[in-house]
């Protein structure tokens, strides 16, 4: 897939320009999907000061809440809740206030071993994989999107694994998980997705 000239990677920047109804669905669609062309830039950057690979992750996280379908119990703020020492630094930072269609999300940083009451979207970093049994069994029946970028995760329950293949991001799915979750994932997104796990 080639990039769109002029693709703006930055989470969102696409939705500047979104119109309403399923125009704004299209193009939520082309933003991921140019998000996707991304991933035929390798990771490595000609500047240290850069974080190629958690700028895209972020973008990635960004395009999850979007295309996922979410209760009606879910209020008008989706919070992001990182799970974990933060990999991110400062590209989290540009998915604060984003709009996710009515809704906007909010990030937070939680220690491991903190409680996960009132996230929504649930970012297990590498570091607190070794208590995931327990996160999941906190946010179960909850709907909460579970999303970690460690080998496996979606194997052992989370819904979103982000994965690095020869130095690209890709993602896999646990469809098992997010209905469990009571969460509905666009077919959109799952056909981008490079293992889907039922």
């Amino acid at each position: 897939m080639t990039m769109q000239r002029g693709f703006d990677p930055r989470p969102g920047a696409w939705r500047r320009r979104a119109a309403p109804g399923w125009l704004a669905l299209r193009l939520g669609l082309m933003g991921l999907m140019g998000l996707m062309g991304l991933m035929g830039l390798m990771l490595p950057s000609a500047r240290a000061d850069e974080s190629p690979e958690y700028r895209l992750k972020a973008a990635f996280l960004y395009n999850f809440a979007l295309f996922t379908e979410w209760p009606a119990e879910v209020g008008s703020t989706l919070t992001l809740c990182l799970y974990g020492p933060d990999p991110f630094g400062k590209e989290i930072d540009a998915l604060q206030a984003k709009a996710v269609g009515a809704r906007s999300i909010e990030t937070q940083h939680r220690a491991i071993g903190a409680a996960l009451g009132g996230c929504q979207i649930v970012f297990i970093t590498a570091p607190a994989m070794a208590g995931l049994p327990r996160v999941l069994a906190a946010v179960q029946g909850s709907p909460v999107l579970t999303v970690a970028d460690s080998p496996g995760a979606a194997r052992l329950g989370v819904a979103l694994n982000m994965t690095v293949l020869q130095g690209r991001v890709a993602f896999e799915a646990n469809l098992g998980a997010a209905r469990a979750a009571r969460l509905s994932l666009s077919s959109k997104l799952l056909r981008l997705a490079t293992e889907v796990l039922q």
